[in-house]
């Protein structure tokens, strides 16, 4: 294979599993069903045209993830949050993400930097057309992807688990224009560390940002 083509993206076929458990995901980022919400699986499986079979497999998976509880004698409900819920988990996820920014800094190849660095790009452009969702899912990818170029496994699970059980609380965390442009702001000065291999930077900016998103969040709850 010739280098030209080894730089085009591998292609991947997703399965109805994947297609509903992102809509499904999508649903409760966005507040279609809310915290506290039964899951009616008649009306949503209706609503995305797949059967309850294909939505209940997304359901155990939204429940492994934290974004759904089971309940006796009610089923499926979308979970909700306490403030004190918030701050725990986001206090988990600084120390992770500190940890794995400073491992990254270090060790990262610079393929790998450059790579974060497109997708922070691409957030910043999809910030200028106003496009939430997707924005918000490719700054979730960068979170992740920081936790991931330090190559430690245990750490991008952990971090995995806990990410995807606030991504509803984080959403509406930048709803308004000051609170968006905050967040915005301070991808930047993470990236500008990460990009320099800056750790000690990267720690404060990404110890910043988790505040800021406390905060923001509070506001909401």
């Amino acid at each position: 294979m010739s280098d030209a083509a080894s730089d085009y993206p591998r292609i991947t076929r997703r399965t109805l599993h994947d297609e509903v458990l992102e809509r499904l995901r999508d649903m409760i980022i966005e507040g279609r069903l809310e915290p506290g919400q039964r899951i009616n699986e008649g009306q949503v499986g209706a609503q995305l045209g797949v059967s309850r079979t294909p939505l209940r497999e997304a359901i155990k998976t939204l429940a492994s993830e934290g974004l759904v509880e089971i309940l006796p004698a009610k089923g499926a409900v979308v979970r909700k949050f306490s403030a004190q819920d918030l701050y725990q988990v986001l206090e988990v996820l600084k120390a992770l993400e500190q940890l794995g920014g400073r491992i990254a800094c270090e060790q990262a190849p610079d393929a790998t930097i450059e790579a974060i660095h497109a997708l922070h790009r691409r957030m910043l452009e999809l910030y200028a057309t106003r496009e939430r969702l997707e924005y918000f899912k490719l700054n979730q990818a960068i979170h992740t992807a920081m936790v991931a170029a330090s190559g430690n496994q245990v750490l991008v699970e952990m971090h995995g688990t806990l990410q995807s059980r606030i991504k509803r609380l984080r959403f509406i965390g930048n709803e308004g224009p000051e609170k968006w442009a905050g967040a915005v702001a301070e991808h930047d000065e993470m990236m500008a560390a990460l990009l320099k291999r800056d750790a000690d930077a990267l720690s404060e900016a990404i110890g910043k940002h988790m505040e800021s998103t406390l905060r923001r969040v509070r506001d909401v709850l």
